[in-house]
């Protein structure tokens, strides 16, 4: 009775060599007349895995599935995760693969993802590098993009703990000013706004600054994870939002005039991301710093003076601002090759 209650449940009979081919079945009753009548015979019924493809790429298949190892496997299509696990520990059990036909014998690998596999390591997709890149995606907020492209020079400003830096670079990337201030109430106790005021405010900050096109200042951000940082992240906000207001107060400029810059575009700029954290830019200035001297069209012209005066502030361990100059310039460099490069 349970043979029989099986066989009621199946509808349809399937070729097993390419499992595609179905046959109907009505009922248990009919299944020899639905066999005789409406079965086509499967036109892959002797052909094997190996059979669908010629000697030369038969190896160079195998000679992948054999000797990649995970980390190489999962750059395959359908490989990642545990087929490619899959494979290492089947062929360090059983020996290397002899035929196509013995990889479906791996967990998670059957005869149709087996075939995108064997295609995929015979036609690698090659990823296309991105050229372009969109201004949205590293500064805020949007502006036209023909006033930054008409813009002569900017400023750009990074915020430290008790320290603003600043940087005054043109068009052609020479250095016109790099300077920073010491901020002594910044994260000092209770936070008071008139505190915060007095070292953002025009007389200690905002009034040595130069005329420029546009004032960019750093976004920072933090892992929602690491709740420690939360009040550094507070005091990065507050004097971003007092400088914004200053601004556009004291220069009478509309808005639009001071933008934000991602923090980790620039650091992926310039390759200085490790994971989703970033890494001192001080190594990267000191090689910009060398460049302008010992090359002929260096990334960054340097005045004189300014290389007397800052070649000692960023080495380890410098009390002198070396953290925010750095990144206040080279947030200048990324932005202007960054605006170069999403043009092109």
């Amino acid at each position: 009775a349970n043979f029989v209650s099986r066989q009621l449940e199946l509808r349809y009979l399937q070729c097993t060599c390419c499992w595609r081919s179905r046959v109907p079945v009505a009922g248990f009753e009919t299944l020899d007349a639905a066999i005789t009548s409406t079965s086509v015979p499967c036109k892959k019924e002797s052909m094997t895995l190996d059979a669908c493809y010629t000697t030369e790429q038969r190896d160079t298949i195998l000679r992948l599935l054999n000797t990649a190892t995970p980390s190489e496997l999962a750059g395959v299509k359908l490989l990642r995760g545990h087929k490619s696990l899959n494979i290492v520990e089947y062929r360090t059990k059983n020996g290397p693969f002899k035929t196509l036909e013995s990889v479906v014998n791996v967990p998670l690998l059957k005869h149709k993802s087996a075939v995108t596999i064997f295609n995929s390591i015979l036609n690698p997709v090659k990823k296309e590098k991105k050229v372009k890149i969109q201004l949205a995606k590293f500064i805020r907020p949007e502006v036209d993009r023909s006033w930054l492209e008409d813009a002569n020079s900017i400023v750009s400003l990074v915020c430290g703990t008790n320290k603003i830096a600043w940087t005054h670079v043109d068009r052609g990337m020479t250095l016109l000013d790099w300077q920073w201030v010491d901020c002594p109430n910044f994260l000092k106790g209770t936070y008071m706004a008139s505190s915060y005021l007095s070292d953002v405010s025009v007389s200690a900050v905002v009034s040595l600054l130069p005329s420029a096109d546009f004032y960019i200042l750093e976004k920072s951000s933090i892992s929602v994870q690491n709740t420690a940082l939360f009040p550094v992240m507070a005091h990065m906000r507050t004097v971003e939002a007092m400088l914004f207001a200053l601004f556009s107060k004291v220069f009478f400029f509309i808005i639009c005039r001071v933008l934000n810059m991602m923090r980790t575009a620039v650091g992926r700029h310039f390759g200085l991301m490790v994971g989703e954290s970033r890494t001192s830019g001080a190594e990267t200035v000191r090689q910009l710093m060398i460049e302008s001297v010992t090359h002929k069209l260096p990334r960054v012209n340097f005045p004189p003076e300014l290389l007397v005066k800052y070649r000692n502030s960023f080495k380890m361990g410098s009390k002198r601002g070396g953290e925010e100059l750095c990144d206040a310039l080279l947030q200048a460099v990324a932005f202007y090759e960054l605006l170069s490069g999403s043009s092109s």
